[in-house]
């Protein structure tokens, strides 16, 4: 694994003229046109990209975009890999070693979720404070030093420092938030008004098929991370008004109207993100 890491890195700063990133960025599902903030300087489809798996998903363009957004070096996945499209956790985290090994100094993740909170509404943005992993730990087989302690600390998977600047931003902008846990589950179904309820009762706000092993395998490596939740659809944890299905494209035009909120608080997060000593 290490090998194939250094070989990706090695493959990368050769297309990039030895681009060094600062920031990290995962656009989740309907969040590609976060890409529109971003003065890219250059572009490399997964599929060029050596040991990389190509995102099988609707609506993510699968490539890489380097470049500059408020004036400070990024790196972005526009599309990510799922375990459910049938990769192993190794594949799914891939590309976030990658980006560490590019020596980003900390990561920004986004996804699109169903909402369990009942205080939640489709279209709000919660930010990450902590979450549940109800998936395959992607720590799990042979371990490798090069990456960090074989039993990582997770105390703080989202980091407090991005939090309180989130929130500043949110309050000057009148971006309102909420804040919460996100769980993750395999999929590639949408939860049952059963497992709303039992994901509710254990904590979490929003649940979505994404992000937690991406946090767990930075925070291996002592990367911090702040994370985003679109709710892009309510889950019914009562099971008695469920009058509707919930399909990929209504996820995506949800998050598509909220996306312009999303641009300003990201992008002002990297901005003043270079006050923080990592």
């Amino acid at each position: 694994m290490y090998e194939k890491i250094i070989s990706t890195v090695d493959f990368i700063n050769k297309k990039t003229n030895g681009f060094k990133p600062e920031v990290g960025v995962v656009l989740g599902s309907g969040l590609g046109g976060l890409a529109n903030g971003i003065q890219v300087e250059y572009t490399i489809p997964y599929s060029e990209i050596p040991n990389f798996p190509i995102s099988t998903v609707k609506g993510h363009q699968s490539q890489m975009l380097f470049g500059t957004i408020a004036g400070r070096k990024v790196v972005a996945m526009q599309g990510r890999f799922h375990y459910y499209e049938g990769y192993p956790m190794s594949e799914v985290t891939f590309p976030i070693r990658v980006m560490m090994k590019l020596g980003i100094q900390f990561l920004i993740l986004s996804n699109a979720a169903g909402g369990l909170n009942p205080a939640f509404h489709v279209g709000d943005i919660m930010i990450i404070n902590d979450q549940i992993h109800a998936m395959p730990n992607p720590l799990i087989g042979p371990h490798d030093d090069r990456f960090g302690e074989r039993f990582p600390d997770m105390s703080e998977p989202y980091d407090k420092r991005l939090i309180k600047l989130a929130d500043e931003i949110a309050m000057e902008k009148g971006i309102w938030v909420q804040h919460g846990v996100y769980c993750s589950t395999t999929g590639p179904t949408y939860e049952t008004p059963a497992e709303c309820r039992y994901f509710r009762i254990i904590g979490a706000d929003t649940i979505g098929m994404s992000t937690t092993p991406e946090v767990i395998v930075a925070r291996q490596g002592k990367l911090p991370v702040f994370g985003l939740s679109i709710v892009s659809d309510m889950g019914n944890i009562y099971g008695v008004d469920h009058t509707s299905e919930i399909t990929h494209e209504e996820v995506i035009a949800a998050v598509n109207a909220v996306e312009p909120k999303l641009i300003t608080l990201i992008t002002e997060l990297i901005r003043r993100s270079a006050s923080i000593q990592f």
